[in-house]
């Protein structure tokens, strides 16, 4: 198995990223409501992260879920959200935005990208979402993104892997293809058929919170409520399965 291999965890929390950090992750994707499939962190938790991290820190930014065709007003709130992640030391950005037909709206994009300045800047996962793929990669190169965060179009990256082959053979050196959702059951297939030296993983465990233990039945969520006294952490054990698996 290929070793130095780059392991990026996703975070939801600075407590996330501490504990990835124990466990041998590479750098973290800084985010809030990981249940949302991930938005923009607080500017609070962003300055505790790097005031707390030795490894590259990238933070997402996202101001809400269910698409990626923002308002004028979401869009301004990610312009100053990126100004603010950039200013409190944040080594890349994290984002993706598309128009109504789900190609990628380069001039938004690109006043995003001229903020980041000299950091990396990453196309998320609203990249398996666009009609046509090589074209949008294309234009991300253009734009001059770093990396796109991808299950190659699937829900699982193993229904993504030969999508995941033609966008790396098509990518070259001209950008980075970083495979996300990877398990402890198909990591090593995924590095070894990919022949990748990055991988993003996820894999939360929940953790109890007492303080709300005298009071069970009141709720502060919406229709889902989910359960109160829980929350959920990274799991470190996954992460050093991971390293171990491919080390």
């Amino acid at each position: 198995m290929k070793k130095n291999i780059v392991i990026e965890v996703c975070c939801g929390s600075v407590d996330d990223a501490i504990e990835s950090e124990k466990s041998g992750a590479s750098r973290v994707e800084l985010n809030s409501s990981l249940f949302l499939g991930g938005l923009t962190p607080s500017i609070g938790e962003i300055i505790e992260a790097k005031r707390v991290l030795q490894i590259p820190v990238v933070v997402m930014i996202r101001p809400r879920r269910g698409g990626f065709c923002y308002t004028e007003s979401e869009f301004n709130v990610m312009l100053n959200d990126t100004k603010k992640a950039i200013e409190h030391g944040a080594d890349g950005i994290v984002f993706g935005i598309l128009k109504e037909d789900g190609t990628v709206d380069v001039e938004r994009c690109r006043k995003i990208i001229e903020i980041a300045g000299d950091k990396e800047v990453i196309f998320h996962r609203a990249f398996d979402v666009v009609p046509d793929p090589f074209k949008a990669l294309d234009t991300l190169v253009n734009l001059g993104i770093k990396r796109i965060l991808t299950k190659g179009q699937q829900n699982i990256i193993e229904a993504g892997m030969d999508l995941l082959n033609e966008l790396i053979e098509y990518a070259g050196d001209r950008i980075q293809i970083l495979p996300a959702g990877c398990k402890a059951h198909n990591v090593e297939r995924v590095i070894s058929e990919l022949n990748i030296d990055q991988i993003h993983i996820n894999s939360h465990e929940t953790r109890t919170d007492r303080s709300v233990s005298m009071r069970p039945n009141v709720y502060f969520g919406s229709a889902l409520r989910p359960d109160e006294g829980t929350y959920d952490i990274i799991s470190t054990s996954f992460i050093n399965t991971i390293r171990e698996k491919i080390n």
